[in-house]
């Protein structure tokens, strides 16, 4: 960051609002100056040709305009193919390096890309060390702005744009790597800027999911805060001292706790949660774990996602087996459950959480 100069990307759209008062302008400058940062996202402060030249020269004076850009990408074996699942390296702000993830959705019938998700990180590494997630190596190193959060989403969308091999963005989660519910008043202005309506890119909330390890207080905040976002909870067990042991968080947002929370944001925000489940082979994966589940998530309005661990992250655990994990799916299915089933995806490309970015920061 340059000396005396801030990032005018760090200003929330008050703040620019309060910015422009103490210099004299009108409330609909800041309006102007926020679609030129997220809309047109120029470069410079010179093209923003509906400010004043006097306006300009004094922001570029004062202020810096970084823009975060892709360091690099990691691809499955057929990149060439709409549907290959590809991993990018993001240079943020400051030179860190986070990773984004385009998981592009294709038709079964002829192969061709429907959509994409774009899986957004942030958090420079993570604070929770969870022992399933290569992010937790990493340690923790800051927290991401909403615009760095947000440009990631671009650059990936504007890649699309580009290339006909990748299906329009139209989904986006902030899964990747950090813990979205300690940065949420990021990851809310960053929702927000991600569903701005008339701008360059624009999605709907509901196409929008934020997903937590269990941060209680987060999840009502983000209850009654009036997005109308999804909300994910990665469970992963449901007995509290081998959740704990996997999720140390766990210890300070007991399973008791968390499923209040998840009652609250049901009725609260009226939308389904959905629960993700990593089977892990001889941890979590037998008929008597699906039935605990099942008691678990009664009386509020979930679904269920089933996800294989990705063995490559940490020799310590292996995927469940074909066979324990249909007979978990139609314990759930019988207890009336909808029930989804992601295989994983990326485990060619160091695809997990932190992997790409964590042999990044290393340097």
């Amino acid at each position: 960051m340059e000396k005396n100069r801030s990032n005018i990307k760090t200003f929330s759209p008050g703040e620019l609002e309060q910015l422009l008062k103490e210099s004299g302008e009108p409330r609909f400058r800041a309006r102007q100056l926020h679609r030129w940062l997220y809309s047109d996202r120029v470069g410079s402060f010179e093209e923003m040709t509906t400010l004043s030249a006097r306006l300009r020269d004094k922001l570029a004076q004062h202020h810096t305009l970084p823009s975060c850009s892709i360091a690099s990408v990691n691809s499955e074996p057929t990149s060439a193919a709409a549907g290959a699942t590809r991993k990018y390296l993001v240079r943020l702000h400051d030179g860190k390096a986070v990773e984004s993830v385009l998981i592009p959705k294709t038709d079964p019938l002829t192969g061709k890309g429907i959509r994409s998700t774009v899986c957004v990180s942030v958090q420079v590494g993570c604070a929770l060390d969870c022992t399933f997630c290569a992010t937790a190596k990493m340690g923790f190193s800051r927290n991401l702005t909403a615009a760095e959060m947000a440009e990631q989403v671009y650059l990936l969308a504007d890649l699309g744009a580009e290339d006909p091999d990748i299906p329009p963005v139209t989904n986006v989660v902030f899964m990747g790597m950090g813990e979205p519910l300690q940065n949420l008043d990021e990851v809310m202005e960053a929702t927000q800027l991600l569903s701005m309506e008339g701008y360059r890119f624009s999605i709907s909330q509901r196409r929008i999911t934020i997903s937590t390890v269990g941060i209680t207080p987060g999840i009502r905040k983000l209850a009654e805060s009036g997005l109308t976002c999804k909300l994910a909870v990665s469970l992963h067990h449901t007995r509290q001292e081998q959740r704990a042991a996997m999720m140390p968080v766990a210890t300070t947002y007991p399973l008791d706790e968390l499923r209040e929370a998840m009652h609250f944001y049901s009725k609260t925000a009226g939308t389904p949660i959905t629960i993700v489940y990593m089977l892990i082979k001889g941890i979590n994966d037998d008929v008597e774990d699906a039935r605990r589940l099942a008691r678990y998530c009664r009386g509020f309005y979930c679904k269920i996602n089933l996800i294989d661990y990705n063995a490559i992250i940490n020799i310590k655990f292996e995927s469940s087996e074909e066979t324990r994990r249909q007979l978990f799916i139609k314990t759930l299915v019988d207890a009336g459950y909808s029930v989804t089933v992601r295989r994983s995806q990326g485990a060619s490309i160091d695809a997990a959480c932190g992997q790409l970015a964590l042999r990044n920061n290393k340097g």
